[in-house]
């Protein structure tokens, strides 16, 4: 067996980002290669009505100037021959698993951070041959074994492994390296690095700071001064470093979430009442199935114009019960977004997740048996719902045309799961107009 020690710092991680390239329409693609390989495809939430956005597209689509998040009549006049899908989750969960389940072939330490792409620290992998070595054998079992490209990033920690796997792409392997950020990043304006968003580019800029390498040799006590302890974040992002593990994520989510996108602008609450109730129905039914409580509620509601705000508040007593999550997100709507305004997507994320069985509840005595006939009522739904289907008992006010109907069905829904533990998209989520109660 070669000695490839020599590849491998003795100080010092190893870290692999793999990014699945264009990851729903190339499962599509490797489904039915006949009836999608090299043609333009994309996958739309509202196929049949050729309503709402594209949410990816394939390479050739953008070689003809799709883009993602772009309107679906939008797409269709810039590439008449657009072949349209309609999404399957259950598929990319399949596709997903599988090309994880390589990376675990190479090391314990595996961080799903989305259904297309992870993180792999292979600082023990010695074994398995040099860092590059793995990579091209990880990409090259998931082109053969599953027909999917994807770009991998190879760096000494977690940030320059993902700015490496997003440098080229489909099917490209990027090494960087400490040294590599001068020449490689401090020219670029400051939002083109991971982790900083929009809006902490833009309060940079009003500081003077418009460029990473600006960015790099700013002073420490004066970043603080404008972006707390954040500013410490910034400042070793722009010099490349960062020290976050690897974690290893075969543990219950820190989050459970949906959104959906509305197939026109929705202003009436009628409407609005129906999309978080069927939001309401889903999350809180996966939150009992994992036997969890949730103490926070957050919305999330993006307009026309796609400004996205999301609003959020903690609960008294932590909570299962759909009535209870779909009442608080209402009263986060009514409070926080003016009446008739129109909207254009909306989210509801439990967060501060907990284990039923070791989560005490205060319960109201006059309320006790009402309570407890609820549970009972709702673990029976539940049970009859696992057994026929999510369909088999739903309220008149679930009923509806628009996507978010579609909830239930698990084939076309897809999940919004927040794994993010970067410290600085915290900082940048918690300053995206958020507002908590």
């Amino acid at each position: 067996m070669a000695d490839n020690s020599k590849f491998y710092p003795t100080k010092g991680r190893v870290i692999l980002h793999i990014d699945m390239n264009a990851f729903y329409c190339s499962v599509h693609e490797a489904e039915e290669p006949e009836k999608y390989k090299g043609k333009p495809s994309a996958v739309s939430g509202s196929v049949e009505k050729r309503k709402g956005i594209i949410v990816t597209c394939s390479y050739p689509a953008r070689k003809r100037g799709v883009k993602t998040g772009m309107h679906v009549i939008e797409a269709l006049k810039i590439c008449p021959d657009l072949m349209m899908i309609s999404p399957d989750f259950q598929i990319y969960k399949k596709y997903s698993q599988q090309f994880v389940a390589i990376c675990y072939n190479y090391s314990p330490l595996v961080q799903v951070m989305s259904i297309d792409e992870c993180f792999v620290d292979i600082t023990g992998s010695k074994q398995f041959g040099t860092p590059l070595q793995i990579a091209e054998t990880i990409q090259n079992r998931v082109r053969d074994e599953l027909s999917l490209p994807c770009s991998i990033g190879v760096a000494p920690n977690k940030l320059l492994a993902k700015m490496g796997s997003d440098m080229k792409k489909p099917n490209g392997i990027t090494v960087l390296r400490k040294r590599d950020v001068p020449h490689v990043f401090w020219d670029k304006h400051c939002a083109f690095l991971y982790g900083i968003g929009d809006k902490t580019a833009s309060k940079l800029e009003k500081l003077g700071i418009h460029t990473l390498g600006q960015l790099a040799h700013s002073d420490l006590d004066f970043l603080t001064k404008h972006f707390g302890v954040v500013g410490k974040a910034l400042l070793d992002a722009a010099n490349g470093l960062d020290d976050s593990p690897v974690v290893e994520e075969r543990q219950s989510n820190k989050s459970i979430g949906h959104a959906t996108t509305l197939p026109v602008n929705f202003s009436d609450i009628g409407d609005i009442k129906r999309v978080f109730l069927n939001l309401a129905d889903q999350v809180s039914r996966r939150l009992r199935k994992q036997q969890l409580l949730c103490s926070t509620v957050q919305i999330t509601i993006r307009d026309p114009d796609m400004k996205t705000i999301t609003r959020s508040t903690t609960l008294n007593t932590p909570t299962e019960d759909r009535k209870n999550i779909f009442e608080t997100a209402m009263d986060l709507f009514e409070k926080h977004w003016p009446e008739h305004k129109p909207v254009r997507l909306l989210g509801l994320t439990l967060q501060k997740l907990a284990e039923k069985k070791s989560t005490p509840i205060q319960l109201d005595l006059f309320d006790y048996d009402e309570q407890d006939g609820e549970e009972v009522l709702t673990e029976t739904m539940d049970k009859l719902r696992d057994k026929f289907g999510e369909n088999a008992i739903i309220t008149a006010g679930m009923l509806g045309d628009d996507p978010s109907v579609m909830l239930r069905d698990k084939k076309r829904r897809g999940t919004s799961l927040q794994k993010d533990d970067l410290s600085i998209e915290h900082w940048e989520a918690s300053n995206r107009d958020d507002v908590k109660e």
